[in-house]
């Protein structure tokens, strides 16, 4: 809110100040106001931090700084980050951490490094800031970026739509940051050897592949004809990555069809992967819903994956997490649509977006009323933390009880 943090030096108003804060911590992306034209050098610094800091994780950050500090980690500690990293082990979880800030910090590096000499040709040396800024901002799946002018405010990456280094870097830092830590030491460690993979990198790897390629084939047969073959596939293969969960975008999404609308949707609810910088259910969680799915029409008694058996528990779970996504969406996109009165789908895209801290936007989040805007932050927050975490937090551990209720057959479907 400090007149230091606006271009004009006058005080944001709190709502605003609230929203981008919100937005940041969450790398979400979705914004009020355009982050060049209204915020200042010191304004955009702080919201890098909250990037940054968001994009890693409170706990993950708590932990770096105990690590430059020299602190001995406790083991409550190692806990929280193992947590933290969506992994079960606690041996050399120090070492991992240590990792994932040496890989974070060189991965942004080498984007700015890559994207620099094309933005310094655009913007003049301010293009390293700029460079930088991105690369954090798509490292960390946060889609904020510092490229409006008064002219044309909130254009994202559009100018650069058929620039192939500014794409392809951007979509790979976005990859990078959305697989997962765990994921990247199972890379470090067994390399290209998939078969000595965890259960858990392999469902991420396949999923992914498979969420970048078939929406990539979509847009390009249906929803970009007016573009030279080149810069239609570049933009389909750009418009298919960053929904999941990093809010870029290279065309405006207004524009598109309605089935492209609901490919985005439903791109952004699934989202990156555990232990990541991205949000969203997560691709393991659809995955393990798809497996148990097989395994029902199949008459199978126990859902396997690869050769591996699913716990219920963690089948429970997923379908906990997909029904809380679910609800929330219809819920919010129904409040948002009677109390703007606006197109239930673009509703629904707004929500989806903020739930699954994308922060793409069919261009309606500036002209929000409070009440709506308030209910973005929450679900920001909610998207960023976790719902299920959340509903922990609010509820008490159960007492076991060793006793089982009488089971009765109660006909479904």
């Amino acid at each position: 809110m400090l007149p230091i943090s606006s271009r004009k030096s006058t005080v944001t108003s709190f709502g605003t100040a609230l929203f981008t804060a919100t937005s940041a911590t969450c790398v979400t992306g979705l914004v009020v106001r355009d982050t060049a034209t209204h915020w200042s050098a010191f304004g955009q610094v702080v919201i890098l931090a909250l990037i940054q800091t968001g994009g890693l994780g409170i706990i993950m950050a708590a932990a770096g700084f105990s690590l430059l500090a020299g602190r001995r980690i406790s083991l409550r500690e190692r806990s929280m980050m193992s947590d933290a990293f969506a992994t079960r082990r606690m041996g050399g979880i120090v070492q991992l951490a240590s990792f994932v800030f040496t890989v974070t910090f060189a991965v942004e590096l080498l984007g700015t490094v890559l994207m620099g000499p094309p933005l310094c040709v655009e913007y003049g040396l301010r293009g390293i800031w700029i460079a930088f800024f991105l690369s954090i901002s798509a490292f960390c799946n946060a889609g904020f970026d510092i490229l409006g002018k008064h002219d044309l405010l909130f254009p994202s990456l559009s100018e650069f739509a058929t620039n192939p280094v500014i794409c392809l870097t951007i979509c790979s830092l976005i990859v990078i940051g959305g697989i997962g830590f765990a994921t990247w030491s199972d890379i470090s460690h067994n390399k290209l050897r998939f078969k000595r993979y965890s259960l858990q990198s392999k469902i991420i790897l396949v999923t992914s592949l498979f969420l970048i390629a078939a929406p990539t084939l979509f847009f390009f047969l249906f929803e970009y004809q007016r573009l030279p073959i080149g810069e239609r596939l570049l933009v389909s293969f750009f418009q298919s990555i960053t929904p999941r969960t990093a809010g870029f975008n290279v065309e405006d999404m207004s524009a598109m069809t309605e089935p492209g609308k609901a490919l985005t949707i439903i791109l952004m609810l699934v989202g990156g992967s555990p232990g990541s910088t991205a949000g969203g259910i997560r691709t393991t969680t659809i995955t393990v819903l798809l497996a148990n799915f097989v395994a029902i029409c199949s008459r199978r008694n126990e859902t396997d994956i690869f050769g591996r058996r699913i716990d219920d528990n963690i089948i429970k779970q997923a379908g906990a997490i997909l029904t809380i996504y679910v609800t929330l969406s219809l819920l919010g996109a129904t409040a948002l649509c009677l109390i703007e009165g606006l197109p239930y789908l673009d509703c629904l895209f707004e929500c989806v977006s903020a739930l699954g801290t994308v922060g793409m936007t069919v261009g309606i989040t500036p002209q929000l009323h409070v009440a709506s805007r308030v209910i973005l932050i929450a679900y920001m927050f909610v998207g960023r933390v976790g719902g299920l975490t959340l509903i922990f937090a609010a509820t008490e551990n159960p007492k076991r009880n060793p006793a089982r209720l009488p089971r009765e057959h109660v006909a479904v479907g």
